[in-house]
């Protein structure tokens, strides 16, 4: 649980298209005049929460751009707003993170110096998948061969910690296609990749198809073979399991989202995007409109707020936490919190102990390898 934060998170809401699965708020296509209303309300609120507290007064030591789609902006605006945000905010010199989400074939060599050169040390190219049949069926509007030159372009133009993001569990996904995409996505030795698994969001076009009969998923067995064959494969490599979802080549974990996981502070920037501090979490309100003209005009963005009690608190970091393979280190969380974690849990911690879901080394508390695949169900006794 060391400290890795706080963090930044400038939500971008545009994409080109929206994705079956996705429930974050997006808009769709390119139009020159929102993305230009966008940029402008950024730095007007820059303007206005480099006065507030507890902002004026943190030293921020991750910067991330997500979306949506980031890179479909274009690249001197991305340029203007990284440098805002430095000239807005107190930022680690010279060591800060400063990460970019970007889809293939949405931004070229040219564009990816650019953004280098302003200031990004970190990109995250959203794959999905390397299978063309797949990433239609998901809407995602990219091929596999965009995918793989974004990629070469991206090393090309001097990024040196590039993070990649796949997904699995998808519509009639067999073990043998993510096991040909994996050995794939290896071959590029990547510096990080993210692999989740399908999840279904309710409302969303695919959850829709799934609930009438129209597309169907893998079951549980499936998955669990590709879980299976996720390990074997990474074992044969330089990345190491650090987070249930993420892997890493040692020195390149994602500092942005450790600070997430051990429940940090961060100021969320853009329609949807979220805060958190010291057990408070609110949620910028998810409408691009709303968001121009509340920067217009100094309003209050503040949609949902939720206050989380010292108990709460202590629970959701326990939670949260977990999701990191070396676990929680007991004596670091009584010390943030005053509460001692065996007494807490009591029977509930030994039951998940006998059951072999977690294991106690010393002062670190952590799923075993059999908990990692069953984290939900760990996770919801300890809620």
């Amino acid at each position: 649980m060391d400290k890795t934060g706080p963090g930044i998170y400038l939500h971008v809401p545009f994409c080109l298209s929206k994705c079956s699965y996705c429930s974050f708020y997006s808009c769709t296509g390119t139009d020159d005049t929102l993305i230009r209303q966008y940029h402008a309300a950024v730095t007007r609120r820059l303007t206005t929460l480099q006065q507030l507290v507890p902002w004026k007064d943190l030293t921020f030591t991750t910067i991330f751009f997500g979306g949506g789609t980031p890179s479909i902006l274009p690249v001197p605006l991305l340029a203007d707003l990284v440098t805002h945000i430095q000239k807005s905010f107190s930022v680690t010199s010279g060591q800060a993170e400063i990460s970019i989400e970007v889809n293939p074939a949405t931004i070229n060599q040219e564009g990816l110096v650019k953004l280098r050169q302003a200031g990004f040390n970190r990109l995250s190219i959203g794959f999905q998948s390397l299978d063309d049949q797949q990433l239609k069926r998901i809407g995602r509007p990219h091929s596999a061969n965009d995918a793989l030159e974004t990629y070469a372009v991206a090393r090309k133009a001097g990024f040196t910690n590039i993070s990649i993001d796949l997904m699995y569990g998808l519509p009639d996904q067999a073990p043998q296609q993510w096991s040909k995409i994996l050995d794939q996505a290896m071959e590029l030795e990547p510096d990080h990749i993210s692999m989740y698994e399908l999840t279904l969001e309710a409302g969303t076009p695919l959850a829709t198809a799934v609930d009438k009969g129209a597309v169907s998923l893998p079951d549980e067995d499936t998955v669990m073979e590709m879980m299976a064959t996720t390990r074997e494969t990474i074992s044969h490599t330089p990345l190491e399991r650090y987070e249930i979802s993420n892997y890493a080549r040692p020195g390149y974990r994602c500092l942005h989202n450790l600070n997430y996981w051990n429940n940090g502070s961060y100021l969320g920037i853009g329609p949807g995007a979220v805060s958190a501090f010291e057990g408070k979490r609110w949620s910028t309100r998810e409408d691009l409109a709303q968001f121009t003209n509340a920067a217009n005009s100094h309003e209050s963005q503040e949609g949902e707020v939720e206050v989380l009690d010292h108990e709460a608190y202590f629970r959701e970091t326990v939670m949260i936490g977990l999701r990191l393979t070396e676990g929680i280190d007991l004596k670091k969380l009584h010390d943030r919190f005053s509460i001692d974690p065996v007494i807490y849990y009591g029977k509930t911690l030994t039951h998940l102990l006998d059951r072999k879901l977690l294991k106690l080394d010393g002062q670190k508390l952590s799923l075993t390898h059999h908990g990692l695949a069953l984290a939900n169900t760990v996770m919801a006794e300890l809620v």
